[in-house]
């Protein structure tokens, strides 16, 4: 029977990304991935990872990649310096968006991509971002990057939430009653194994994976879904970032 596993926020963590699919997850081509968003920023290689996922895609593996925050922030990034190129004469200091973007990690993705300037990375892996589904639902989950908004009517309208929210009140109701599962907000392991094994409605699978030096994070957690098992990966890369967020 074909499974599908949902794999939280990667952060330039290529090697572990690959080491998780590869030898855990052994996915076949009727097996479904889903990746939840944030595929870029802090580890040491954002543009392996989008390359290994792409190469997913093209050889006929079943891929749902999300899109994350952190893609929005470099597409933004990109965008603006992009703009500041037309300007015959303009100045090329950094705009506030690639600055706001590095602040947060984007100056390893840039790295990765051999630049120091957003507008310098390849078009395609901009359009691949842009690309990016914001949610996606089944009978039994839907998987979002971070959250829904269920203080409106409808958690759907809100799509700037499923980027950014970092705290909500679930209400089962408005999803019909499926289980909510997503990233972006980093919790212990041991939380992550109370959701599964309490079969929570809600579950946070982001153990970030770049918080190396903090006991109970620092994994790549992978999750799925009939079965309810969950495997854990420790980051094999090499990630110095020590921000928490």
């Amino acid at each position: 029977m074909p499974k599908t596993w949902i794999i939280p926020d990667i952060h330039g963590c290529a090697n572990t990304l690959q080491t998780l699919v590869e030898q855990q997850i052994r996915p076949g081509k009727k097996d479904r991935l889903i990746f939840l968003g944030d595929y870029i920023d802090r580890g040491p290689d954002s543009k392996g990872v989008i390359d290994f996922i792409m190469r997913l895609q093209e050889t006929g593996y079943s891929i749902t990649a999300l899109k994350g925050n952190h893609e929005e922030s470099c597409i933004n990034a990109w965008k603006a310096d992009r703009e500041k190129k037309s300007f015959p004469g303009g100045m090329r200091s950094k705009t506030f968006l690639q600055k706001q973007w590095e602040h947060f990690g984007g100056g390893k993705t840039l790295e990765s991509f051999g630049t120091n300037r957003a507008g310098e990375i390849p078009e395609k892996y901009i359009r691949w971002m842009e690309q990016r589904e914001l949610f996606v639902e089944t009978d039994q989950f839907i998987a979002v990057h971070a959250g829904l908004n269920f203080d409106v009517e409808n958690p759907f309208d809100d799509t700037r939430s499923m980027l950014w929210i970092r705290e909500f009140r679930m209400v089962p109701e408005k999803i019909g009653g499926r289980t909510l599962i997503h990233g972006h907000v980093p919790v212990n392991l041991e939380h992550i194994d109370r959701f599964i094994r309490n079969k929570s409605k809600v579950i946070d699978l982001d153990n970030g994976i770049y918080m190396t030096r903090k006991a109970g994070y620092g994994n790549l957690v992978t999750l799925e879904t009939e079965s309810m098992e969950y495997r854990v990966q420790t980051v094999v890369d090499e990630v110095n970032y020590d921000k928490p967020f």
